[in-house]
């Protein structure tokens, strides 16, 4: 009965232990980030004011973040934000979402089955490479609105990453922890569901966070295009004007939304993955 009850009494003792040192840590991750940004933005803040000009790079017309951020406060207070913003991402979410059910089936079945990948990775491959502005005029030809064909272009930036990270999970588990499962019973299901996925999912999660930002950027070069709503158009709709502080806004908007969905897309993949831990580094 003692020794039942000194247990809790050990575990809990190591937990606070524990958290003081992890909270350390995190203190100091966000403490060092916050360091670089202050320190990109001050190097910012110089190289606009001096009009730093060397020669094959020149600051002489890029606007300091003061002028930055008084553009981005008029942007917040605007009533047209709320819709460049629904667009974008009811654009990247449908492409994305789209893309990650054909990459994910597509790239289990394909990890699973020598004849699969020598009938459809060489025309996949051929395709990988095509940079999302090519897609843009065939897009357009194939779908009957520009709404559909910039969800088409997000869909195709998204879909490479996703799928070669999953024919890579599948294709790197250890083939003994299949003959293990199936020296153990386990049928044909049993071996997918219990080994392959779990085994691939850390390649998927991977895959699904390069694909959200692939997604952001080939939606914003869509929208410079095709598009009259979205954080692409009015970045490019600005360059138009010449209103430099106003792309420069864009550009930061399009990388903070990139960032939080990859971001969101990781978290969700390790919150379903309890028994992969992630090594930490030194």
């Amino acid at each position: 009965m003692e020794s039942t009850q000194q247990a809790p009494a050990v575990g809990g003792g190591a937990t606070r232990t524990a958290t003081p040192a992890g909270l350390g840590a995190d203190a100091a991750r966000w403490g060092a980030g916050a360091a670089s940004l202050a320190a990109c933005l001050l190097a910012w803040q110089w190289a606009a004011a001096s009009h730093l000009d060397l020669g094959l790079v020149t600051f002489q017309n890029v606007p300091p973040p003061t002028e930055v951020a008084h553009a981005g406060w008029t942007l917040l207070q605007s009533p047209q934000l709320l819709g460049h913003l629904k667009a974008s991402l009811a654009r990247v979410f449908s492409g994305f979402v789209v893309a990650a059910l054909v990459g994910i089936l597509l790239g289990l079945a394909i990890g699973r089955s020598r004849r699969l990948e020598n009938w459809l990775m060489p025309p996949l491959e051929m395709l990988r490479p095509i940079p999302a502005v090519a897609w843009i005029p065939l897009a357009i030809l194939m779908f009957p609105s520009s709404e559909l064909s910039m969800v088409f272009i997000t869909f195709t930036g998204a879909l490479f990453p996703i799928l070669l990270n999953t024919v890579h999970g599948v294709e790197n588990i250890d083939p003994r922890l299949v003959a293990s499962a199936r020296s153990l019973g386990g049928g044909r299901r049993a071996v997918f569901t219990e080994v392959v996925l779990p085994g691939a999912a850390p390649s998927i999660v991977t895959g699904l966070s390069i694909g959200m930002g692939t997604a952001w950027f080939c939606l914003v070069t869509a929208e410079m295009i095709s598009g009259q709503f979205g954080i692409g158009y009015y970045t490019w709709a600005s360059y138009t004007i010449q209103n430099y502080a106003d792309i420069v806004v864009g550009m930061l908007v399009i990388g903070l939304l990139g960032m939080g969905s990859s971001a969101l897309v990781k978290y969700i993949g390790q919150a379903l993955m309890p028994w992969h831990q992630p090594e930490g580094k030194p």
